[in-house]
């Protein structure tokens, strides 16, 4: 399995309703230095594709800007707001809330 797939497969596993950052995506898919592959493997997905792309931000919560432009940022934050994800005033949500897996359980599974 290709780290690409690798990647898909741990987005597909995020709720809708809920988000991860790509370095959460890069250490469940047992790549911790690999965030950046992340994106690179997310903007490669074919259209149509199962993997709900929309549901990884950045680690600060926010949309990332991307070679599309605003209008493909717009498109990832409506989607998201279709399914319950409130944004900020300056564009941010609340990772402790909305974050997959639980923010908790990821800073106590680092404890370990």
């Amino acid at each position: 399995m290709t780290s690409y797939e690798d990647f898909y497969r741990v987005v597909r596993s995020i709720p809708e309703g809920r988000v991860s950052s790509y370095g959460v995506i890069a250490r469940l898919a047992g790549l911790p230095e690999q965030a950046r592959q992340v994106g690179y493997a997310l903007a490669a997905l074919p259209h149509g594709s199962d993997v709900p792309w929309h549901r990884v931000v950045n680690a600060r919560g926010e949309v990332s800007a991307r070679k599309g432009g605003h209008a493909s940022e717009k498109i990832q934050r409506l989607l998201l707001e279709n399914e319950g994800i409130v944004f900020d005033e300056h564009g941010r949500l609340d990772m402790m809330s909305a974050a997959w897996p639980d923010v908790h359980t990821q800073s106590r599974e680092d404890e370990d």
